[in-house]
């Protein structure tokens, strides 16, 4: 049989969260954003879940085919626009819309034939100092987009730094004010924090809200709220089985180097889950994992191929008893991937896309 590990991506909850984000800016239309192949969860798989979306929003060009081959004639959105001269053409070909944040992009397009005049994101760089147009310079681009015929409508947007913690986004929306007031065309401007946090502001929500990790049910400002708070449910499961049971006398050790040794008799649990399935190495001693639903630890280091579970206080838990890492429990019960990823000391999303090729995943 199957090593017994195996992802789950649930489109009910994709449906749920898309629903959830659209109901926390009301009146704004929502990009469903699939970059790195839907946070790891495929974009073949959540096309379904996502299709009640406005339009998609991603990186690359071989993203955006995929998507136009799964049948979806609405916008699509490359937020990071194009990379060399030759892009464009397939933008004219699929209809793309992308990003516009340098000159070299503007270059480009300057010298590109086309029949269809090309939808344009300008970008403009309120602080987040990454892409985007430094607030003196966003006008010029403006000006010498709006005289390009291969150019028809221009959209303005920006990006948050800190819509999930206490700096705000003050700073960046009065930038982004001052600089747009009274040149025409819809905005974006709200990942998934800044739409559950202020999507009530319409100058905030805007136009079109980019949520990402919030639809894959994750909290962009966890710890100060789960997902429970914002009303979210987890996209993915990744679950694995008991295929060992080891009873520990004190002072006995537990993995590589001994990082855990039993203070008192224990029975652990090996499941069938490691780091080369993409779970976190740095997820130690104390870690919650769900065992037949009930939560419970890991105790000691994450191995390539298993980790072990304290199974002390679950008599009824043994080999073949399901261990949910992050998601939903056969029971019912939800173990946040911001949980484990905490304990790693990073973020769902890395969790979600650094799933491996070798899980086998199915859609329910």
């Amino acid at each position: 049989m199957p090593r017994p590990i195996q992802a789950t991506i649930h489109l009910d909850a994709l449906q749920h969260n898309l629903a959830r984000m659209r109901a926390a800016a009301p009146d704004a239309k929502v990009w469903g954003v699939v970059k790195a192949d839907a946070y790891g969860h495929g974009i073949e798989r959540v096309y379904e879940g996502l299709r009640g979306a406005d339009g998609f929003a991603l990186l690359d060009l071989e993203e955006a085919q995929r998507v136009r081959s799964l049948g979806w004639r609405g916008p699509v959105l490359l937020l990071e626009g194009v990379f060399e001269p030759r892009d464009l053409e397939l933008c004219s070909r699929l209809a793309l819309w992308h990003t516009v944040h340098c000159d070299e992009q503007i270059d480009m397009l300057a010298m590109h034939k086309t029949r269809e005049p090309h939808r344009v994101f300008l970008k403009l760089n309120s602080g987040m100092n990454r892409l985007g147009f430094a607030p003196r310079r966003f006008r010029a681009a403006w000006t010498r987009l709006n005289g390009l015929p291969q150019v028809g409508e221009i959209s303005l947007m920006t990006h948050f730094s800190d819509a999930d913690g206490p700096k705000g986004i003050a700073h960046q929306l009065r930038v982004f004010d001052e600089i747009t007031r009274d040149l025409p065309g819809e905005r974006t401007l709200s990942n998934s924090a800044a739409s559950l946090r202020h999507g009530a502001d319409p100058a905030v929500r805007a136009d079109w809200i980019r949520p990402g990790i919030g639809v894959y049910g994750s909290a962009p400002d966890y710890p100060e709220h789960d997902i429970a708070h914002w009303d979210l449910q987890p996209t993915m499961t990744l679950a694995a089985r008991i295929i060992a049971v080891q009873q520990l006398a004190p002072g006995d050790s537990v993995g590589y180097g001994s990082h855990f040794a039993a203070d008192a008799p224990m029975r652990i649990g090996v499941a069938a889950c490691g780091y080369a399935d993409g779970y976190p190495r740095h997820c130690g001693t104390g870690t919650p994992v769900l065992v037949d639903g009930m939560r419970t630890r890991i105790v000691g280091r994450v191995s390539m191929d298993m980790i072990t579970v304290d199974l002390t206080a679950l008599p009824q838990a043994g080999f073949g008893s399901e261990v949910t890492l992050w998601g939903r429990a056969g029971n019912g019960a939800v173990l946040a991937i911001d949980e484990p990823a905490r304990s790693a000391g990073t973020l769902g999303y890395e969790l979600m896309c650094a799933l491996a090729r070798r899980v086998p995943v199915v859609t329910a």
